[in-house]
């Protein structure tokens, strides 16, 4: 006799099926074996009242702020917990309900569908790309001076075209070029001399490479520029928000999207409070309302991946709690891309300069495939790609 941890809809269906349990019976069971907890920051006490009434109808619960009940306080965060069947009932049993009521069913049904999501289908000017039968790995290629950890060491077009071939020839699946160092401090680059030392090299990748390219910049006239010589994917640390007119790129040219988490800019994202009332809850936020607006302006909601900034505004605390409740970011229903590579939180742990730190950058990255991580994006391609083969064995993938 002994305890099962299920974790995921398939974990739950084999070993159903290992008892030998029909179809029709798998189907049944499986919401009732898996538990789903959801938290509701700060809605009012009456809809919080209502909720946790409505969810012990149906043997759930909702814990509410001791002064919620009497109302004696004018907001409570609230917490659902219940089966996944529980649950889904409870948000049909919204639809009809005031008070915005019926609006919170609805998102309880999208995080319902989007949390059992695992595949996932990105279209590309040039092709499709199918993202969770294994883990993708994104490799960097960063042709700035002064970068954290590769600074300067590409910025001849011959030893970056050597990189990238090395980078394909080890396992990758995407190669990141960027132009524009993102490290904390750094101070923008003018277009003319992003696009000096981007596009040639795009152009001259499409050659040598049959993998897709991504352009990692926060200017449309540099993304434009890089989409038109043969990238196919633009990652942006500002999640559209620096250049105005980033989004109708996108969706313009139908290049899939990276949507980045980050508070202010590189030059001052790491200066002053790094506090955050709610960590995982503001990226959370800001990523739905990146993406709302980056729907809004007509790219294909299918095309977004979301990156919860790892380094990117936040301490070290942060990245590593970050990581541990990755899974979190599942709700978006988005492919999610996590780059811990070098960073300097894992040198805080293991020490060393930024090449030194593959070891914990490791560990890293098998968290985040184990939390729900879709694609890595890192510096050593091909250690990180038996990292990511090993994780997915785990996983099961």
């Amino acid at each position: 006799m002994r305890c099962i941890n299920i974790s995921t809809p398939r974990e739950a269906e084999r070993l159903l099926r290992d008892v030998g349990v029909s179809s029709h019976g798998i189907d049944a069971m499986v919401p009732k074996m898996e538990s789903i907890n959801v938290i509701l920051e700060g809605i009012e006490c009456k809809v919080a009242n209502i909720l946790k009434q409505e969810m012990l109808a149906i043997g759930g619960d909702v814990a509410v702020s001791r002064g919620s009940v009497s109302c004696s306080i004018d907001r409570t965060d609230a917490l659902i917990m219940g089966t996944w069947k529980q649950v889904g009932v409870l948000a049909e049993k919204l639809r009809t309900q005031p008070f915005d009521l019926e609006r919170i069913g609805g998102r309880l049904k999208e995080i319902l569908s989007h949390v059992k999501r695992e595949r996932f289908t990105l279209k590309t000017p040039e092709r499709t790309i199918e993202v969770g039968e294994r883990t993708l790995v994104m490799g960097i290629l960063n042709v700035t001076p002064d970068s954290f950890s590769d600074g300067g060491k590409y910025m001849n077009r011959e030893d970056a075209l050597a990189q990238a071939v090395r980078m394909a020839e080890e396992g990758a699946d995407i190669i990141d070029v960027g132009g524009e160092s993102t490290r904390p401090g750094a101070d923008p680059v003018p277009e003319e001399e992003e696009m000096d030392r981007v596009l040639p090299l795009i152009r001259e990748l499409k050659k040598r490479i049959t993998l897709p390219i991504s352009i990692d910049t926060t200017k449309a006239s540099v993304a434009q520029a890089a989409v038109d010589s043969g990238a196919e994917i633009i990652n942006d640390v500002s999640a559209m928000r620096f250049d105005e007119d980033m989004a109708g790129v996108a969706a313009r040219s139908g290049t899939p999207v990276v949507l980045m988490h980050m508070r202010g800019n590189p030059k001052t994202m790491q200066a002053g409070d790094l506090s955050y009332a709610s960590l995982m809850g503001d990226i959370t936020e800001f990523l739905e309302e990146r993406i709302r607006e980056a729907v809004t302006e007509g790219i294909s909601r299918e095309n977004i991946i979301v990156d919860p900034g790892i380094g990117f505004g936040k301490s070290s605390d942060d990245n590593f709690t970050l990581i541990r409740y990755l899974g979190e970011l599942k709700s978006l229903g988005c492919p999610i891309l996590v780059g811990p590579s070098r960073k300097s939180f894992v040198g805080l742990v293991i020490g060393g300069e930024a090449s030194e730190r593959i070891e914990g950058t490791a560990a890293a990255v098998t968290a985040s495939i184990m939390n729900g991580a879709r694609i890595i994006r890192v510096h050593d391609v091909g250690f990180m790609k038996k990292v990511a083969q090993t994780a997915d064995a785990i996983t099961g993938k």
